[in-house]
């Protein structure tokens, strides 16, 4: 009887034991189940709000807000603006530094040459260089032919594009030496003003493009707001 006794509680402990892993296993497997069928994927938003640059050459207050969303692979750029030129083509981009500098938005200590307007070429003295497009294909990495976003008749646009940051990566790699996107080291800016803008000769662009296309509207740093 007592050796009886002793088996039975050795079977019972085994079996709580067996019963401990089993359902360990399948929670287990579930999570990860779970886990696969979302891809493992993190999720971060970053997003600039755009504040108006050069309001004495458009008469307006351009403001709005990019986003960038990234879950996986995807990394999704929507920007909505409003008090823009209206009927005409906004180039966007994002700027920065090759080094990796915090680039930020100009002040208008930035009017180096006294004319009263930033000019693409004064940004850059704390913006750095354009980056990326926010164009039709940000992957190519186009900005002189890029097919940018229009204003609607009341000066406002949205605009929304999906990519793969491994592919935007690759290619902005191989454009600036850099493997990092690091966009909360970046600036968003606006373009482009009215072709009849009376720009004095001061105002500088880059090479053979019209200042009146290049010229800074709006500008907002680029901050993480979800990990």
């Amino acid at each position: 009887m007592k050796n009886f006794n002793k088996n039975l509680r050795i079977k019972t402990k085994v079996f709580a034991v067996l019963t401990a892993a089993t359902l360990a296993w399948a929670v287990g497997g579930a999570t990860g189940a779970l886990a696969a069928d979302s891809g493992g994927h993190s999720q971060a938003v970053y997003v600039a709000h755009l504040h108006p640059m050069n309001s004495n050459v458009t008469g307006l207050q351009t403001t709005g807000e990019a986003r960038f969303s990234i879950v996986g692979d995807k990394l999704t750029i929507s920007v909505k603006a409003e008090g823009l030129p209206p009927n005409l083509l906004h180039w966007q981009h994002f700027h920065g530094f090759a080094d990796n500098r915090a680039a930020i938005c100009p002040s208008a200590a930035a009017d180096a040459n006294g004319d009263g307007i930033i000019d693409l070429i004064e940004t850059e003295t704390t913006a750095g260089t354009t980056m990326v497009p926010f164009t039709d294909d940000p992957v190519a990495m186009d900005v002189a032919h890029g097919i940018y976003p229009k204003a609607s008749a009341s000066g406002t646009y949205t605009y929304r594009q999906t990519v793969s940051r491994k592919e935007l990566t690759a290619a902005f790699a191989k454009a600036f030496n850099d493997q990092m996107l690091d966009l909360d080291r970046r600036v968003v800016f606006i373009h482009g003003v009215v072709p009849t803008s009376k720009l004095p000769a001061s105002v500088a662009s880059l090479g053979p493009i019209p200042a009146y296309v290049t010229l800074p509207i709006a500008c907002g740093r680029i901050e993480r707001v979800k990990r």
